[in-house]
């Protein structure tokens, strides 16, 4: 059959013959958007600037006439189709991207909603009602096609409308067993970093809605159980063994989105290393830190994406967020009445704290760091994801957040202007310095702002009125939110990575709302000032304190 020694023929091409490594199961089945020849010719005839755009292309017609005429146009073409009219029948038989979307505005939106008012500064209110009309153009729904012919679209149907982040992105983030990395069908094996249950977890708070934690609290359980199942590791300390976690997709392939990156990427390796490449990419992207030199340090090529080892590494903040999982899912049980299954989340929440504090907390120097699993020890460079207990609430020593704080300092993270960096390693990867991003932001400042230390929470303040500077005047600048800023230069788009800098952007967007809701009445739209380091807040604070003792 032609299209199996085409299969056999890219094998032995991509170093997975006899006496290879044997070859991973793709991403998904289909030989249009996942795998197969059909895929591999225009990603590598780089039609498009990004990859990513071909694979989020729907069928024109269906894909078994679609791959018919291709293997016949291959075929008369010894397997090698000339761009011009790779190009053509493309064209002919694949639609534009996002043709499948629809607007969408949801049912709740509000033109001007309450929490304007609280932001004090006008410049700001203005800035954010505008903000809060983004809410429509990144609404979308899906068309009934998607429903009715789900075969010609890599986009996973969904009968509920959703918000994307926007730019490149333009797909939802749902559950399937697990958050899949997005809702396209070649991202089906990446889930995303666990965040459901603290999702249901806030709309339980604004919704007090018991009966939809009801109805969905075994698909919060199934997530859980699919990083159980799928990605725990044991770490063996002093005699003792403790479960923890890490990201880790065994699926093999070039990314479908990134597909001419990846194959070019794993040409500078020995073929027997190119399976295992693509698997550590896959990771990478699963982290949602694709990609950093957090995952490249301690290999034997730490300044080259090909030395890639996300797998290899137990990371802070994905133990993190299931330990805070586990504590919401065993409230969540008690608020139901099922004492069995609030006792074993209790449980396990309890076994990873001390995996965390054993594993992952340095006293010495006041953080967690990542666990290093080939190498036996912490990565000890600085990434604001070291902070990530403090933010999900998973310590027991009451002095931490004190010691956060001392951390920060050392590292003179306080002293950037424009927001907290992602790494203090320069590696053009665009989850590393000088790039800053909302989510990472967020994790900080709410972290201090929730210690029951003045001091932690003047920071937590600070920080957030950098970061909403340094928005703000971008968008002053050019009118648009960015998934990334770069923190180095007075703050501007960030840059880096394997596609340009998207505007949308939904958790920009996200991060800068919160923060004007929880410090609206304080924060300002003048010029930047410089950084108080903490030892100077008592003096910044002593003035009100003495007017406060004057008699009236």
């Amino acid at each position: 059959m032609p299209g199996r020694t085409w299969e056999l023929c890219l094998l032995l091409l991509l170093g997975l013959g006899p006496g290879s490594q044997e070859a991973l199961p793709p991403p998904c089945e289909s030989e249009i958007y996942c795998h197969g020849e059909l895929l591999n010719q225009v990603q590598m005839a780089k039609l498009y600037q990004d990859d990513k755009q071909f694979v989020d292309m729907p069928l024109s017609i269906a894909p078994e006439q679609v791959l018919q005429t291709f293997t016949e146009l291959s075929r008369d073409h010894n397997h090698s189709i000339p761009r011009e009219q790779l190009q053509a029948f493309v064209h002919e038989h694949f639609q534009a991207k996002g043709q499948e979307l629809q607007p969408w505005t949801p049912a709740d939106w509000k033109d001007s909603p309450q929490f304007l008012q609280k932001i004090s500064d006008a410049k700001l209110r203005a800035w954010a009602g505008q903000l809060h009309q983004l809410w429509k153009k990144l609404g979308k729904k899906m068309k009934p096609e998607v429903l009715s012919h789900p075969e010609r679209f890599s986009l996973i149907y969904s009968e509920h409308p959703f918000i994307v982040p926007g730019g490149r992105f333009v797909e939802f983030y749902y559950c399937y067993g697990h958050v899949p990395n997005g809702g396209r069908v070649y991202y089906l094996q990446r889930s995303q970093p666990p965040l459901l249950t603290l999702m249901m977890d806030c709309y339980l708070t604004h919704t007090n809605d018991t009966a939809f934690l009801q109805e969905n609290i075994e698909t919060l359980a199934l997530e859980l159980d699919f990083w159980t199942k799928n990605r725990t590791v044991s770490v063996s300390l002093e005699g003792k063994n403790y479960l923890l976690n890490r990201y880790y997709v065994p699926y093999g392939g070039p990314r479908p989105e990134s597909y001419s990156k990846d194959v070019e990427l794993a040409d500078t390796l020995p073929e027997g290393d190119r399976e295992a490449l693509w698997a550590e990419l896959k990771a990478g992207a699963e982290s949602g830190w694709d990609f950093s030199s957090r995952w490249l340090i301690g290999g034997p090529n730490p300044n080259s994406l090909s030395g890639i080892r996300t797998s290899k590494l137990v990371p802070v903040d994905l133990n993190a967020f299931l330990c805070q999982a586990e504590e919401l899912m065993s409230n969540f049980y008690s608020r139901l009445g099922n004492d069995s299954q609030a006792t074993k989340y209790r449980i396990l929440r309890s076994q990873r704290l001390a995996a965390l504090n054993a594993v992952l907390w340095d006293e010495q120097t006041g953080a967690w760091f990542d666990y290093d699993l080939e190498k036996k020890k912490k990565n000890r460079e600085f990434y604001p994801t070291n902070l990530t207990p403090l933010w999900a609430r998973c310590f027991s020593d009451p002095g931490v957040a004190d010691k956060a704080l001392k951390y920060l300092e050392d590292n003179r993270i306080l002293t950037y202007q424009y927001g907290i960096p992602t790494s203090l390693q320069k590696t053009g990867q665009q989850w590393d310095f000088p790039n800053a991003w909302a989510p990472l932001q967020d994790l900080v400042i709410r972290g201090l702002a929730k210690a029951p230390l003045r001091r932690a929470q003047e920071v937590a303040f600070q920080l957030a009125q950098n970061w909403i500077r340094t928005n703000f005047d971008v968008y002053l600048q050019k009118s648009a939110m960015y998934e990334k800023y770069d923190v180095s230069n007075g703050g501007q788009p960030g840059g880096g990575g394997e596609y340009e800098v998207q505007e949308g952007f939904g958790w920009t967007n996200g991060v800068v709302l919160m923060l004007l809701d929880r410090y609206g009445d304080r924060l300002t739209s003048g010029a930047k000032l410089a950084f108080l380091e903490p030892h100077c807040l008592a003096a910044t604070l002593l003035p009100s304190l003495l007017l406060s003792l004057l008699p009236r």
